[in-house]
């Protein structure tokens, strides 16, 4: 039995046939009839009966039409707390990012969400290889990934939302000798050490194209996948790396350089799956991203 079915029992007992239930509610008496007849089959006893040319309800039709009173305000309490939760602008809003991710955005939302009637962040770092972070929309309301440029889409189960397009620049020491050219080629930064992520993360395909442009194989001297230890190796001497050029916090002993001949730039994207911009908290957070998004690209660029 579903709620339909029970509610039109329950108005066949108040209206006396079935061509009065269907006018009541704006639909056939053919489907008034097959209504009950499913109905009808779940219960082992008799539900209605005819009285010369009414159909009413037996005692147990009664029965069952007085619970699916209560059955009716039940569900109508819930609906109603349903909609509470998802109109609520304070709810609690679950976002996981990368580090670098993390750092440039969780402080901008931190502030910008502080005060009574915003939504309650619950922030976790999650570094994971790139084809892990749909999975983390079960978990989490919001999930800042990043993939290359040129990577494929991510997958129809989530909606993506992108923050950034953030290109992916040469970290080097200041006293480099490669530090005084504006741009740097594969072929200028084939023959250094390299400091790099692990295997099947994204910024690992561009270590991969410059070394196929510069038609020699890298030495990856040093795996570090947190971007601010990376630039502490690359400071003392440890080789270059990939860096992001806007959420990479900026060290005074180093600079980047733009790569020329490699397409190096990786999408920072928001998933989600589609049913948690239901609630307002949650696009509220969404529209804070990509707030943040901007105020973090215009940091670096003005």
């Amino acid at each position: 039995m579903d709620e339909r079915q029970l509610r039109i029992l329950r108005e066949l007992g108040e209206l006396g046939s079935v061509t009065a239930v269907a006018e009541a509610l704006l639909v056939t008496p053919s489907a008034i009839s097959q209504q009950l007849r499913l109905l009808q089959r779940a219960i082992p006893v008799p539900l209605t009966e005819r009285d010369g040319r009414r159909l009413v309800l037996t005692d147990a039709g009664q029965a069952l039409a007085g619970a699916a009173i209560e059955v009716e305000t039940a569900l109508a309490r819930a609906r109603h707390t349903v909609e509470e939760f998802v109109a609520r602008p304070d709810g609690e809003v679950s976002l996981a990012a990368f580090h670098s991710a993390g750092a440039a955005f969780f402080p901008l939302l931190l502030r910008a969400l502080a005060g009574p009637g915003r939504p309650v962040l619950a922030l976790a770092d999650e570094d994971v290889v790139q084809d892990d972070f749909p999975r983390l929309t079960r978990e989490y309301d919001l999930v800042l990934a990043h993939r290359l440029d040129h990577a494929p889409a991510w997958p129809d189960t989530v909606t993506a939302t992108t923050l950034l397009r953030e290109p992916l620049d040469v970290a080097m020491p200041v006293d480099h000798p490669l530090a005084t050219r504006r741009r740097v080629t594969p072929r200028d930064v084939a023959g250094e050490p390299w400091i790099t992520v692990h295997d099947g993360f994204p910024v690992m395909a561009t270590i991969e194209a410059i070394a196929a442009a510069a038609g020699r194989r890298l030495h990856l001297a040093h795996r570090i996948n947190e971007f601010a230890v990376a630039a502490e190796a690359v400071a003392a001497g440890g080789g270059l790396a990939l860096m992001p050029r806007w959420t990479s916090r900026r060290h005074p002993a180093l600079v980047l350089r733009p790569l020329s001949g490699v397409q190096a730039r990786r999408h920072i994207d928001a998933l989600y799956r589609p049913e948690r911009t239901a609630r307002r908290a949650v696009r509220t957070v969404l529209t804070e991203l990509r707030r943040a998004a901007r105020t973090i690209q215009d940091q670096v660029t003005s």
